[in-house]
């Protein structure tokens, strides 16, 4: 396919975004972009009708469609992606050879192979990528990657990661491992490994051990089965230890829960969400027995990494090789899937975007 050759502008003032997918995500991240301010609203489209009329309601002097297609003869400056799994890497890859910059709904791709193709896309095409690891912009999480950072922890030798959701997604696509790429791993599971990889600056992470379970049982070689709980090891390049556990439809006796430890040689940090909310956070500084709270909510971060892609676009920023990091991101959990011996029952997938 021959490339948009658009000269990507110094800035733009007010960029003009399009929106593929209308659900409950894709409205959220809309109206979170529109009321973050200096956007346009171009385009938006949805195979459901219901969908679309619900959205235009938002933004009345959009256009409409139901296809990627109706989206990109509008020439918007970006594109947001909130479709199922399996479309990600397609749809992306297009809208950036049309000349558009894309943010996308977690996973990019179903495996590396897929995220990578879209990277290098991004890359030809000098458009800015990003996707919606929305946990990095929660006030919580920085606030621990930063007592991590400045060195408060001493040397951070042992992660905890933890996030169980009491109910799964109500999506048939989502228990389709062809469609989905995976369950509440590659669900759940990608902001956990992001969040270790992001908090301590690794490069790459090892899968040492893993286990995966489909209603308590070893997962069946058979594509419409995912796993609906996973317990990893993984080891950073500097030897920390990170343990990660997701689950959905756990009984846990709340919503969600949620959280990450940090445990070093001069202190420990404590992320946690409260009251089983799936919004609410806490961040905690450990030194021996005491503790200190750092964070505590509310922290209205849900739409912050949408409004970060917009206001880099805004700048006119093109290829950003933080993008390269998605490509590590998703090779870490197809490596946790080989591990947990998925492997065998996650099929070749059809139509996938690597070239």
């Amino acid at each position: 396919m021959q490339l948009n050759t658009r000269t990507r502008p110094a800035t733009l003032t007010r960029p003009r975004i399009a929106f593929l997918g209308l659900g409950w995500i894709g409205r959220h991240r809309m109206q979170a972009m529109a009321e973050a301010g200096d956007i346009e609203i171009a385009a938006v489209a949805d195979p459901d009708p219901a969908a679309v009329a619900a959205a235009a309601e938002l933004a009345p002097d959009a256009a409409t469609g139901d296809d990627l297609r109706a989206l990109l003869d509008q020439k918007p400056d970006g594109v947001v992606i909130a479709t199922p799994s399996a479309l990600h890497a397609a749809q992306s890859i297009e809208a950036l050879e049309a000349g558009a910059a894309v943010f996308c709904q977690k996973p990019l791709g179903r495996d590396a192979a897929e995220t990578d193709a879209v990277v290098q896309a991004a890359r030809r095409a000098d458009r800015l990528l990003a996707t919606d690891l929305s946990y990095r912009h929660a006030r919580a999480f920085i606030a621990l990657r930063d007592l991590i950072r400045r060195g408060e922890l001493g040397q951070v030798h042992a992660v905890d990661l933890t996030f169980h959701n009491a109910y799964g997604p109500d999506k048939p696509w989502f228990r389709d491992r062809r469609l989905s790429g995976g369950g509440c791993l590659i669900d759940l599971g990608i902001h956990l490994v992001d969040m270790a990889l992001w908090a301590l600056d690794a490069d790459r992470a090892t899968c040492v051990s893993a286990h995966a379970r489909a209603g308590g049982q070893p997962l069946p070689d058979d594509p419409h089965v995912v796993e609906d709980f996973v317990l990893a090891t993984l080891e950073l390049p500097q030897g920390t230890v990170v343990r990660l556990a997701c689950s959905w439809n756990l009984p846990a006796g709340r919503d969600a829960v949620i959280g990450m430890d940090a445990f070093g040689t001069q202190g420990g940090g404590t992320v946690a969400n409260v009251d089983g909310s799936f919004f609410d956070f806490g961040a905690w500084h450990h030194r021996g027995t005491s503790s200190a709270q750092l964070v505590a909510p509310p922290d209205d971060w849900g739409g912050r990494a949408g409004a970060d892609w917009a206001g880099r676009l805004r700048q006119g920023a093109g290829f950003d090789p933080e993008a390269c990091r998605l490509t590590v991101l998703a090779g870490v959990l197809d490596d946790i899937y080989r591990k947990a011996g998925a492997a065998g029952t996650k099929p070749a997938l059809a139509g996938s975007a690597a070239r």
